[in-house]
């Protein structure tokens, strides 16, 4: 495996620089009282507001309240400026963090969801979930099921009409709200997308225990946001956190899923249980299609990247994916 041959990640030498400043800051404002110093995180997360204006893909953004505590940035390709672009398919996204950083305004969130909008084309409805510890469990998937419920009525007025394809993706964190959002509300969408979802048990895996010095792949980092997220009192073998094992307890739960797509970086700490949780959707009468995309020097997180080779690519697949699912979810 690419994360055996080398002691360190093939990366350029700025973003590993980068990647340590942020485990650093991210560890700094973990208090050992459960809480988060917000006030340190927000000197690092840089926000950009919403910007109606085209940028030089053609994408536009604008917020939307869903309710008074939730709401949602919009971002809207060329296309859709130019003939309405009622016939495009619309991803509800969820951004990582472990359930307790970022938000839809962080800078590397709003490109990354500009990219895909651009790529596929689509619009993406990026949701600003509400974080652990003041918000944990099951506060972000409630969040997201109001979000996607809001897109697939008409998005309050945003789109021109009820989109005919709606997909639900993720990265990390937002992975798993992802998987959580579907398994709620089945036969809604055309589409899962699952890019290196943060999953968990209390059995720790080969990779794990393997790539525990890799970049956000601390154990002791790890265990802390699941703290921050889950019940009181629950282990990581919680159906929230322990996807894999809940999906094979669970046929009914496993049928109901969509064509899914899930994305594993060979520098990921996390890789065993994404596999795994490809290899529960394929067991007895599960999801309709399982896409794996390998990504064998990726890190986690390695698509905020822009100007990584692999970034690139996962641009290209995840555009491939969600046309080839629009187009037999048409065809139907």
């Amino acid at each position: 495996m690419a994360a055996a041959a080398s002691d360190k990640p093939p990366l350029p030498w700025r973003a590993l620089l980068l990647v340590g400043a942020v485990s650093v800051l991210h560890s700094a404002s973990l208090r050992r009282d459960g809480t988060v110093n917000r006030f340190l995180l927000s000197l690092f997360d840089r926000v950009v507001p919403p910007n109606p204006a085209p940028d030089a893909a053609g994408v536009s953004s604008s917020d939307h309240a869903v309710s008074d505590d939730l709401r949602v940035r919009m971002f809207v390709p060329a296309a859709v400026a130019r003939d309405g672009g009622g016939d495009l398919p619309v991803v509800v996204y969820f951004h990582g963090g472990g359930f307790v950083f970022h938000s839809v305004a962080s800078a590397q969130f709003d490109a990354l969801c500009r990219r895909f909008a651009s790529a596929i084309p689509a619009v993406v409805a990026s949701v600003d979930f509400r974080l652990a510890p003041e918000h944990g469990f099951p506060a972000p998937y409630d969040d997201g099921e109001a979000a996607l419920r809001w897109v697939l009525a008409g998005a309050g007025g945003a789109l021109p009409s009820p989109p005919a394809t709606v997909f639900v993706a993720g990265d990390s964190a937002g992975g798993n709200v992802a998987h959580h959002v579907v398994a709620r509300t089945p036969g809604s969408v055309s589409g899962l997308i699952a890019l290196q979802p943060f999953f968990a048990g209390e059995t720790p895996t080969a990779s794990e225990q393997r790539l525990r010095d890799a970049p956000f792949g601390s154990p002791e980092r790890i265990s802390w946001l699941w703290r921050a997220f889950l019940p009181p009192g629950a282990t990581r073998d919680h159906d929230a956190a322990n996807v894999p094992a809940a999906l094979r307890r669970d046929a009914e739960r496993r049928r109901a899923f969509p064509p899914t797509m899930v994305c594993v970086g060979g520098w990921d700490a996390h890789q065993d249980r994404q596999r795994d949780y490809a290899d529960a959707l394929r067991t007895a009468g599960g999801a309709e299609e399982v896409v794996v995309a390998e990504f064998p020097d990726a890190i986690h997180a390695f698509y905020i990247f822009d100007d990584l080779a692999d970034s690139k690519r996962l641009l290209t697949e995840v555009a491939a994916f969600v046309n080839r699912r629009r187009a037999a979810a048409a065809a139907s």
